[in-house]
């Protein structure tokens, strides 16, 4: 399992780039409307990426049906990752980081929108025994979040990222739907390892 601080398109091949060939192929969970993105979206899609349909609590109220797509489409995909190798990528914040998002959350973190549990959560529920360890990511762009034309056209001279790797700890498997005091404790881990990174962060931005 690989999760990262999410900023820009560019985190993507970021990722793919640092741990091509040292890791299993990694597979993103992508929201729906990365599938017209040119070229990768076509590449994703011919890749099996599990594209994503995120509701709205309006959409939800006004269609209870929907409620739970998004999570039956999570358990699809990991049905099929349980007999090829690979690296689950979640961004557990769900977008991509802006200040506006950050002020509008509220979000005790400095460089981070808070985390999202609930896919991850699920993701590990599924995989059961097949997901051993949990690949911590902070990437830092120094100057401005570039845009993926940016790094294309060779304009990004720099990034900073930092790794760790760990052992999923047993606290991190269960049923998340229903069992509540797992999704507490589930969450309460979850924002400490955000907590982690958010120092991590810090000091990326000060070398």
């Amino acid at each position: 399992m690989v999760i990262a601080n999410h900023q820009s398109w560019v985190d993507i091949p970021v990722l793919q780039r640092i741990f091509n060939h040292k890791i299993p192929f990694l597979k993103f969970f992508l929201k729906q409307q990365l599938i017209y993105v040119p070229v990768l979206g076509l590449a994703w899609w011919a890749l099996d990426f599990p594209f994503m349909r995120r509701y709205t609590s309006a959409q939800l109220r006004k269609n209870p049906k929907l409620k739970g797509k998004d999570i039956e489409i999570t358990r699809k995909a990991c049905e099929k990752f349980k007999y090829k190798p690979v690296s689950v990528m979640n961004f557990v914040e769900g977008t991509r980081f802006t200040a506006a998002k950050h002020q509008k959350q509220n979000s005790e973190f400095k460089h981070l929108l808070k985390p999202k549990a609930g896919g991850m959560a699920f993701a590990l529920s599924a995989m059961g025994g097949h997901i051993h360890k949990l690949v911590d990511v902070a990437i830092y762009y120094p100057g401005n979040t570039p845009s993926y034309w940016d790094y294309i056209s060779g304009k990004v001279k720099q990034i900073r990222v930092h790794i760790k790797v760990s052992d999923i700890a047993s606290e991190m498997r269960g049923d998340y739907l229903n069992d509540r005091a797992f999704k507490i404790g589930f969450q309460d881990e979850l924002n400490r390892i955000w907590k982690e990174k958010d120092s991590v962060l810090d000091k990326l931005a000060k070398q």
